[in-house]
C-alpha cells in the first residue's frame, strides 16, 4: 500500500495532506525519513508522522440525524450543546463530513476516514447536498432564477438549484440543492431577498439519504450503500478530470 493511503486510512488526515507531510520531511518508516510520495508500506512497517505513530484502523461510516439546537463540533467555548452530547461515546472518534449550523437539522455523515471526508467536501468536485427549506413569505420565481445564476453574499459568489414544493400566503417550502459549502449559505441567500429561513433540514448528501432515520439517531451506512457512494464519487472525479 502506498504510504499516503496508509496514513489516510488510519484517519490521521487526507491523502493529500499526507503528501504534504512527506514533502515536509515529517514522515518516517521504521525510524528513517521517507521523501518518496509513492513509497510502498509493508505489513510490519512502523510509520510515524511528526513523531506520532500511525496505526491502521478499521474505517467506519455512519449517518446521523442531527436535531436543531446542536452545533457540529466536539466542544464549544460558549458551552453550547454539540452533536457529541447525543452521539454515543464509543463513536466520539468519528468526524463529521461537513457541518450544519446550530439552527439546522438533518443528515450528517460521520466517519474516521480522512480521505473520504476530503473527497466528499472537495470544492472542485461539488458533491450535491439536498435540503428541505421553509421560509417566512412568498418566494417569487425570479428569486429562484437569480439563485441559479448566482448572487453575491459576504463578497463570495453563491448559487444553488431550487424548486418550490408548497407556497402559502405567509410561507414557502422548497427543495434546495447546494454544490458549495459557504457558511450559512441558504439562510444568507434568502436574506438577500429579505426572507428568513424558519426551518432547514438536510435530507441527502451525495446518494446517502436520511429517510427512515429518526431524529437524534445514528446508524452505520450499509456496505452496499457505501459501495454505491464510492462508485458515485469516482464518477464525479472522472467527470471533473475530463472537464
Amino acid at each position: 500500500m502506498r504510504i499516503n493511503k496508509y496514513i489516510a486510512d488510519s484517519g490521521f488526515c487526507s491523502r493529500r495532506k499526507a503528501d504534504e507531510y512527506i514533502e515536509q520531511g515529517l514522515v518516517k518508516v521504521n525510524g528513517k525519513k521517507v521523501v518518496m510520495l509513492g513509497y510502498e508500506i509493508r505489513t510490519k512497517d512502523v510509520v510515524t508522522v511528526n513523531g506520532q505513530t500511525i496505526q491502521k484502523q478499521k474505517l467506519e461510516y455512519y449517518k446521523f440525524n442531527k436535531p436543531a439546537g446542536y452545533i457540529t463540533t466536539k466542544s464549544d467555548e460558549k458551552g453550547r450543546k454539540t452533536i457529541y452530547d447525543i452521539i454515543p461515546k464509543e463513536l466520539h472518534h468519528l468526524k463529521p463530513v461537513g457541518r450544519l449550523d446550530k439552527d439546522s437539522a438533518g443528515l450528517i455523515i460521520m466517519t474516521n476516514d480522512g480521505e473520504f471526508i476530503n473527497k466528499m467536501t472537495h470544492p472542485s468536485i461539488k458533491v450535491p447536498k439536498l435540503y428541505k427549506v421553509t421560509v417566512n413569505g412568498r418566494v417569487k420565481t425570479e428569486y429562484l432564477e437569480e439563485f441559479a445564476k448566482g448572487i453575491m453574499i459576504d463578497g463570495k459568489f453563491a448559487w444553488c438549484d431550487s424548486q418550490i414544493l408548497e407556497s402559502k400566503k405567509d410561507e414557502t417550502t422548497l427543495e434546495i440543492t447546494l454544490y458549495q459549502g459557504l457558511n450559512r449559505q441558504i439562510r444568507k441567500m434568502f436574506k438577500h431577498f429579505d426572507l428568513d429561513v424558519v426551518h432547514l433540514k438536510r435530507i441527502k448528501h451525495g446518494i446517502i439519504s436520511i429517510n427512515g432515520l429518526p431524529k437524534g439517531e445514528i446508524k452505520p451506512i450499509k456496505p452496499k450503500q457505501l459501495k454505491e457512494l464510492n462508485m458515485y464519487l469516482n464518477k464525479l472525479y472522472k467527470e471533473h478530470e475530463n472537464a
